[in-house]
C-alpha cells in the first residue's frame, strides 16, 4: 500500500452474513463525513457509499438493509435504482452510473476498508 492507503478494521467477519443486513460505518469522501455500509454478498464482502447515483440520497429502505426480496440487488428505496452487489454497477431503473466502491479485505476474521485520496477515516 502506498502513502495514501491504510486498512482500517470495520467489524467481524461473522457480522456480514450473507445477503442480510449492512454494516453501516462513516468516512470523509471528498472532505465530506459520509455514510458508507457493507454487505456480504456470494462469500464476498464489498462496501459502497450510501448514496444513489440517481440522486444523492442515502438508499436503505430500513436501516442498513440495501437489498430486494430476492436478495440479489442492492436497491434504493427512493426512486428504485438497482444496483449489482459486486461492483455497484447499475443493473436497472434510475442509475446515473454506479455506486461508488470502497475496497474491502477480509482476513483473520476481521473485515477492513482501504482509504484512497478521496476516502479517509472521520477524525474524532
Amino acid at each position: 500500500m502506498d502513502d495514501d492507503t491504510a486498512a482500517v478494521p470495520l467489524c467481524n467477519s461473522a457480522d456480514l452474513v450473507e445477503g442480510g443486513t449492512a454494516v453501516p460505518f462513516d468516512l470523509l469522501y471528498g472532505g465530506q463525513t459520509c455514510r458508507a455500509f457493507a454487505v456480504r454478498w456470494k462469500g464476498g464482502v464489498h462496501a459502497y457509499l450510501n448514496r444513489c447515483a440517481h440522486v444523492a440520497m442515502e438508499m436503505d429502505w430500513q436501516p442498513n438493509r440495501f437489498f430486494d426480496d430476492s436478495g440479489q440487488w442492492l436497491l434504493c428505496a427512493t426512486h428504485g435504482a438497482v444496483y449489482r452487489p459486486d461492483t455497484g454497477a447499475c443493473a436497472g431503473g434510475p442509475c446515473r452510473g454506479g455506486l461508488v466502491k470502497i475496497a474491502l479485505s477480509e482476513r483473520d476474521g476481521v473485515v477492513h476498508w482501504h482509504t484512497d485520496f478521496n476516502l479517509k477515516p472521520v477524525e474524532f
